[in-house]
């Protein structure tokens, strides 16, 4: 089941909230558990299995550590099995099929027969619930977090249903007191149902409208300079609109239930270095990345190489974790390569001013490293490179669209692509400029009433109005879903 389908609009959806709502406050993480559960197992119900084995698996091991004491000898073994076993079911499932394949290869270039492997299904959302069990156990063994004795709660946490399937990737010593404890109310509810509708327009409206561009261009088997730089800014807004969206609905969700997440995107391409980008982009695995990889090889603790390396690597395993393709590990390689730079050079990584020659150089690499990202292997994104940088580059014709991608790019995705573009630098560059970078959201959120000088609440037209036009836009991207019938999130692959 995913968000963007009208199963879960209108049916699951309001049904777990009219039962939430009715039943009572001790009773609705037991609820939200088992609606997570039937959530995931509408997908697979055999995958469950899996799902709460691994969730049982943490929780022991978080009570162990957690009576061996803090950083002890004793707590550190517990700790360690819990990582070697957690990696190791991801490892089965997600990378299996790619070492196989691998080993296969250099066996037949021997001369050797190929080992026989039935094909593992990669269960859907285990990289973020993989990443979430293995916080919880290094958090328990910092002692930044106590072991919870509460298993409803520790199940409903890695099961969250709104953020179980393409994060954000969340921490438990984060949410731990909102599982105890948690506010609910008509302000946060509304705030929570604008910021879904927003996800959803973002997702529905702009990003399935751009995926056939981008879908045309990487398929095209001899792409002209137009076509390849076409796809690639395509895909970079596409990918953008669709994860951003999934993460908006997901905290939207979360704030319907009492629950607030972490902020997971802050306008990235805007950026103005490498590493102000990823302080900008999927924030909730860059920190995690950050917190319990870069930090746990040494992070900036030893010498300057030792830096560069532990920067090096912790991308590069960055990239890996996003799928098991040679294409994941050369992207994640080709930032952490960036960063690396970045770092010996002393480039600031929050500025103040907006400086247009760095901005279009890191939005520069980004896109080139959404290509690979985006090819499903190495062929492709050498297809798509070598035509955007052909030697006929200043030629005006390497810059016409073939025959086939002209016949079937149309005015709607042209426009919206237009427009994709003209959304994210608005609301980019407004944090260069006086107000609130926040506003427009701010006023989605409000109820459409201000105070008078008086005291009187009065109406505030400006927010009713962006509130009925937002209104307007979901119900028109619910149309154009039902008329679509199947809308997935690129991340789930991931």
């Amino acid at each position: 089941m995913v968000f963007s389908s009208n199963v879960f609009l209108f049916l699951f959806l309001p049904l777990f909230l009219g039962l939430y709502y009715l039943c009572a406050n001790r009773y609705r993480n037991l609820l939200l558990l088992l609606a997570s559960y039937a959530f995931y197992a509408w997908w697979r119900v055999d995958f469950l299995v899996l799902f709460i084995g691994v969730t049982a698996f943490n929780y022991w091991l978080g009570l162990r550590i957690g009576n061996a004491g803090v950083r002890t000898r004793r707590a550190q073994q517990w700790m360690l099995l819990g990582v070697v076993g957690n990696l190791g079911v991801l490892g089965y499932f997600k990378y299996a099929n790619f070492g196989v394949a691998n080993i296969n290869t250099a066996l037949q270039g021997m001369g050797f027969e190929p080992f026989v492997l039935t094909s593992v299904l990669l269960p859907i959302g285990i990289s973020f619930y993989i990443f979430q069990s293995l916080s919880y156990l290094i958090d328990v063994y910092r002692g930044d977090v106590e072991a919870t004795t509460h298993p409803i709660d520790f199940a409903a946490f890695i099961a969250l249903f709104p953020q179980l399937i393409a994060g954000p990737v969340l921490r438990y010593k984060d949410l731990v007191d909102q599982f105890s404890d948690r506010t609910h109310s008509y302000d946060k509810f509304s705030e929570g149902a604008s910021r879904f509708m927003q996800g959803f327009v973002k997702k529905v409206f702009i990003a399935d409208t751009l995926a056939p561009i981008a879908d045309r261009c990487f398929a095209l088997a001899n792409p002209s300079t137009g076509d390849a730089w076409l796809g690639a800014l395509a895909y970079t807004a596409q990918l953008y609109f669709d994860f951003s969206g999934y993460s908006d609905m997901a905290i939207g969700l979360g704030l319907m239930m009492g629950f607030r997440f972490m902020e997971n995107f802050r306008q990235p391409y805007i950026s103005q270095s490498i590493t102000e980008f990823w302080r900008r982009w999927h924030i909730s695995l860059s920190t995690w990345l950050r917190d319990y990889l870069y930090i746990s090889m040494g992070g900036n603790r030893g010498s300057t190489l030792q830096t560069y390396r532990n920067l090096f690597l912790t991308m590069l395993l960055g990239g890996f974790w996003h799928g098991a393709n040679w294409t994941f590990l050369i992207w994640g390689a080709w930032h952490g390569m960036w960063l690396a730079i970045e770092r010996l050079f002393n480039v600031d990584a929050a500025p103040k001013v907006l400086n247009p020659l760095k901005w279009a150089f890191t939005f520069f690499l980004v896109v080139l490293g959404w290509v690979i990202f985006r090819a499903e292997n190495l062929d492709i994104a050498w297809r798509m490179y070598s035509a955007m940088f052909s030697p006929d580059l200043l030629s005006s014709s390497a810059w016409r669209l073939s025959e086939l991608n002209s016949a079937q790019l149309t005015s709607m995705q042209v426009t919206t692509l237009i427009l994709a573009y003209v959304a994210m630098a608005w609301f980019g560059l407004r944090q260069f400029y006086p107000g609130t970078p926040g506003k427009f959201s701010a006023s989605l959120s409000s109820l459409g009433q201000v105070q008078d000088s008086s005291g009187i609440a009065a109406l505030d037209y400006r927010a009713l109005a962006l509130r009925m036009g937002l209104l307007l836009l979901f119900l028109l991207s619910v149309l154009k879903l039902s008329a679509q019938s199947f809308s997935p999130f690129l991340y789930f692959q991931f």
